[in-house]
């Protein structure tokens, strides 16, 4: 018989809070590091046992080639896995299973940037989520992005439109090809996401805009949760063409209430001939 499968256990909370707290100590009796930042659910307040540790550590110019950032995140406590992941960020997986992301960046340039995350990125109460900062500048920084401020919405629906008629339409060709497991990944890695942001951008639920799927059983009304739902499937391709058809409806649905809203422009020509392409006979679609 199989094994069953378990899952991770979640952490205590006071287990979490020493780590934290282990963190901050670890990084101010470094000189090299001027700043730490926490960012991800730990900043919104959403943290749980289930929640990664995410920071951003601001080490000196001087220091920072030299740096051996698992070196220092295993002074917190022993790896299982440390790496470099596809996006540069050092990606480990601690004794416990907690995961974490470090993002080793040179202090100046490092905490210049933080104010380009307006819109991405929202630190409510910076105080918390800054552990370390020897200069002030980091503090100051991460205040920029104490308000939370939504994406404009005119010019976010016109590009959440555009993209999905241009993926969802690269959907359709590889379909037709026989690429089975290459179109099922596209509709629920790349178009999914931009749908949920759309829809997401309707209901004034931008909270979590990154990722868009997290809390989404709390975040949208049960409606648009069931829409989301006929829009996956097995991989098989009856069923690839059924999530695939009816994805483009709730998207075309979508970007015809944002452009009853905003006055963004729809090419209905080409979102009818999507839909055509998408048929299972190749046919008109309504």
């Amino acid at each position: 018989m199989p094994h069953a499968r378990s899952a991770p256990a979640p952490l205590p909370a006071d287990a979490q809070n020493l780590r934290i707290e282990l963190l901050r100590s670890t990084a101010e009796a470094d000189p090299r590091i001027e700043g730490v930042l926490l960012y991800g659910s730990w900043t919104l307040g959403e943290a749980d046992a289930h929640s990664d540790l995410d920071a951003c550590l601001y080490v000196r110019e001087e220091d920072v080639d030299a740096f051996d950032g698992r070196e220092f995140v295993e002074r917190l406590a022993p790896l299982k896995l440390a790496y470099t992941n596809m996006y540069g960020i050092l990606a480990v997986v601690f004794d416990d299973l907690m995961r974490g992301e470090f993002h080793v960046e040179p202090t100046g340039a490092g905490i210049a940037e933080i104010t380009t995350w307006r819109g991405q990125v929202h630190i409510p109460r910076p105080e918390t989520a800054v552990l370390l900062d020897r200069t002030g500048r980091l503090t100051a920084a991460a205040r920029e992005l104490a308000t939370f401020r939504p994406p404009d919405p005119a010019t976010t629906a016109q590009q959440l439109t555009d993209e999905l008629a241009n993926w969802t339409l690269m959907l359709a060709h590889i379909q037709t090809r026989g690429e089975t497991a290459r179109a099922h990944n596209l509709l629920h890695a790349v178009i999914a996401p931009h749908q949920l942001k759309l829809c997401r951008l309707l209901r004034g639920s931008t909270t979590h805009w990154l990722t868009p799927s997290r809390a989404l059983e709390t975040d949208l009304p049960v409606a648009d949760i069931e829409r989301y739902a006929t829009t996956t499937g097995p991989l098989t391709p009856d069923a690839l063409r059924t999530a695939a058809a009816t994805s483009w409806r709730w998207s075309r649905e979508l970007a015809a209430e944002a452009a009853d809203r905003w006055d963004t422009l729809l090419p209905l020509g080409l979102h009818k001939e999507i839909a055509e392409a998408l048929s299972p006979g190749g046919g008109p679609m309504g």
